[in-house]
C-alpha cells in the first residue's frame, strides 16, 4: 500500500555512468573495495556508491558521465597486476544512465510497475532503516521511470497512454466515450486515460499531452503517414508509460504489427477479428510473444460485441469444464436482417439496405452475407478451447449467389435485388410457425485436436430461443458436460457502434485497472 505521509519528491540525476569492476577469487581478500575508492578519490573523481555485490563478484560505483573514461583508466592502472593474473576480469563503464532517489515503504509495487513498462534497474540500492531507495536506469527511460515512481508513492492518478487505430464509426464513438468520461474515471478509478495517437490507414496524428474534443481538426492537419514505426519512435522519445494500442479497424495489414507492439511494451486491445483467425501457427506464436514480453491482449468484442462471451468461455475452459458445443446467432447484422425478414412483408434487399443504413453491417454487406464474419467468430471461440482448426476447416453457406460475389461493392449493392426471389422462396418453403436464423455451430468431440464448425442458414420454431430473438440481438448457447442438456445462454445486443465501442472501452479499463 502507498503511504501518503512519506515524502513524495523523486530526485532525478542525469548524465551519469556506472563503473563496473568484476572479477573472481576475491573471497577472503580484504581491501579491494577500499583500493577502488582510493584510486578514484586520488583521481579527483566524485564517487557515489550505489551497489556493492558480494566482493567475489564485483562492485558498481556511479560517477559523472564526464569522468567515466578517466575512472576506467585509473582503475585499470591500479589493478594492473590483478588483471594480468586473471583475478580481475573486467573494468568498464556503462554510459547514458540516470539515478532516481526517493523514499518509500513499498518498493515492491514500484518494481512491478517499472517491470510492466519494460524498465529494469541497472543498479538498485536500498537503505532499509531510512526507506531510502536509489535506482539507476537508462537515460532513455528516466523520465518515464520518474513518472511511474511519483504516481506510485503519491497515490496520484495512474496515466495510461492510448493509441487508437481507426476512427470510423466504432473508433469515433470510442474516442467520444473516452473523452466524455475521462474526468469521472479519474475521480472514481484514479486513472488518467490520455489519447496520444489517432490513426487511420493513411494518416497518423500525435499529441503527447493528449487529444481533446478538437481531435478531428488535428487529424486533418497532420502530415505524418500512418506507420507503426513512427508511433513506436514517438512513444520511446517521449518516454510514455503504460501504452495501449487499440485496433478498431478491419485491416489485414495492421494486425501484422501486433507482435512488434508487444515486443516494444504495448498492451493491445482489438475489435479486429483478423489476427485471431490467421493460421494457428501465427496465433500460437503471438501468444508466446505476449507471454515472453509480459504483455496483455484483450479482444472481448471479437465475438458478441459487448457481451461477456469470450471471458465466460475462457473461465469455463481454464476451470477444467468440458465444453461440448457452442452454437447460436453470432452476427448482430444477420440477426437484424433475418429477424426482420422472417416476420415483415418486405423484400430481402430492403431489409439488408436498412441494416446498412443503421450501421449494423460491414461497409460491404457481403462480408456479413458471405458467412465469413460468423465463421471468424466461430473460429475464435474454437481456438479459445485450444482447438487447432483453420479457417479452411469451416463449412460455410455463402448467402451471396456466385454471380454477385466478384463484383465491386457498388455494383453488388446496385444488383442486390436479384437475391429477393430466392429468399422469398426460402421463406415460403418453411414449416408453419418457423423463422429463419443464420447460425454458427461448433460441435463434435471438442477434446480432440479439431472440432466441427458449421455456418449456415436454418429454419427454427418461432417459439424457440433462437426463434424469439429481436432486433440485432445475438444469442450464444454454451453446452458443457456439467450442465448437460441445459446450456448456459448469453443473449443481448450483438451489433452497433455504441455497443462495440463500449465493449472496447471495457477492455481498456480492464487493462488499466489490472496494472
Amino acid at each position: 500500500m502507498k503511504n501518503k505521509n512519506q515524502p513524495q519528491e523523486v530526485k532525478l540525476f542525469k548524465n551519469k555512468s556506472i563503473i563496473k569492476f568484476e572479477g573472481t577469487d576475491f573471497q577472503g581478500e580484504v581491501g579491494i573495495d577500499g583500493r577502488i575508492f582510493k584510486a578514484l578519490t586520488y583521481a579527483k573523481i566524485s564517487v557515489g556508491v550505489i551497489s556493492q555485490q558480494a566482493i567475489e563478484n564485483g562492485i558498481s560505483v556511479l560517477v559523472n558521465a564526464a569522468d567515466a573514461e578517466k575512472a576506467v583508466n585509473c582503475l585499470i592502472e591500479e589493478f594492473a597486476e590483478e588483471r594480468k593474473s586473471g583475478k580481475v576480469k573486467m573494468i568498464y563503464s556503462i554510459n547514458n544512465v540516470s539515478v532516481l532517489g526517493f523514499t518509500t515503504g513499498d518498493y515492491g509495487g514500484i518494481s512491478q510497475e517499472l517491470a510492466r513498462n519494460n524498465i529494469f534497474p541497472l543498479i538498485l540500492n536500498q537503505v532499509a532503516s531510512e526507506n531510502r531507495v536509489n535506482v539507476v536506469v537508462a537515460s532513455s527511460q528516466d523520465e518515464k521511470a520518474k513518472n511511474i515512481i511519483e504516481s506510485e508513492i503519491s497515490g496520484s492518478p495512474k496515466t495510461f497512454h492510448l493509441a487508437l487505430i481507426g476512427h470510423g464509426t466504432v473508433g469515433k464513438t470510442l474516442i467520444e466515450q473516452i473523452l466524455s468520461s475521462a474526468d469521472d474515471i479519474r475521480r472514481r478509478k484514479n486513472l488518467d486515460l490520455k489519447i496520444v495517437a489517432v490513426a487511420n490507414s493513411k494518416k497518423l496524428a500525435l499529441n503527447k499531452n493528449g487529444f481533446n474534443e478538437n481531435w478531428q481538426q488535428e487529424i486533418l492537419s497532420t502530415d505524418k503517414d500512418s506507420d507503426a514505426q513512427i508511433l513506436l519512435k514517438f512513444a520511446a522519445e517521449n518516454q510514455l508509460q503504460n501504452m495501449i494500442v487499440v485496433d478498431n479497424t478491419a485491416s489485414r495489414d495492421f494486425v501484422k504489427n501486433y507482435p512488434l507492439f508487444a515486443e516494444n511494451g504495448f498492451d493491445i486491445v482489438s475489435s479486429n477479428k483478423i489476427f485471431n483467425t490467421l493460421s494457428i501457427a501465427d496465433y500460437r506464436r503471438f501468444r508466446k510473444t505476449l507471454s515472453k514480453n509480459n504483455r496483455k491482449y484483450l479482444y472481448e468484442t471479437n465475438v458478441g460485441a459487448g457481451l461477456p462471451l469470450i471471458d465466460t468461455i475462457k473461465l469455463l475452459h481454464l476451470s477444467g469444464e468440458n465444453i461440448t458445443r457452442i452454437k447460436g446467432v453470432f452476427s448482430g447484422s444477420l440477426s437484424y436482417i433475418f429477424n426482420g425478414f422472417s416476420v415483415r412483408e418486405e423484400k430481402f434487399s430492403t431489409i439488408v439496405k436498412e441494416a446498412m443504413e443503421k450501421g449494423y453491417t460491414e461497409p460491404d454487406p457481403r462480408e456479413d452475407l458471405s458467412g465469413n464474419d460468423v465463421a471468424r467468430k466461430l473460429l475464435i471461440l474454437a481456438r479459445e478451447l485450444d482447438l487447432a482448426n483453420e479457417f479452411e476447416d469451416i463449412n460455410i453457406k455463402n448467402l451471396v449467389p456466385e454471380r454477385l460475389q466478384e463484383l465491386s461493392k457498388d455494383e453488388f449493392i446496385s444488383k442486390i435485388t436479384e437475391m429477393d426471389e430466392e429468399f422469398a422462396q426460402v421463406k415460403e418453403n418453411q414449416m408453419p410457425g418457423h423463422v429463419l436464423r443464420f447460425v454458427g455451430d461448433l460441435h463434435g468431440d471438442l477434446q480432440q485436436e479439431k472440432g466441427e464448425l458449421d455456418v449456415k442458414l436454418v429454419s427454427v420454431p418461432g417459439n424457440s430461443a433462437l426463434g424469439q430473438l429481436k432486433g440485432s440481438d445475438s444469442i450464444f448457447e454454451i453446452y458443457t458436460e456439467s450442465y448437460g442438456e441445459n446450456p448456459i445462454v448469453i443473449m443481448g445486443a450483438g451489433a452497433g457502434a455504441k455497443v462495440t465501442a463500449r465493449g472496447v472501452f471495457g477492455d481498456i479499463l480492464r487493462l488499466s485497472e489490472g496494472k
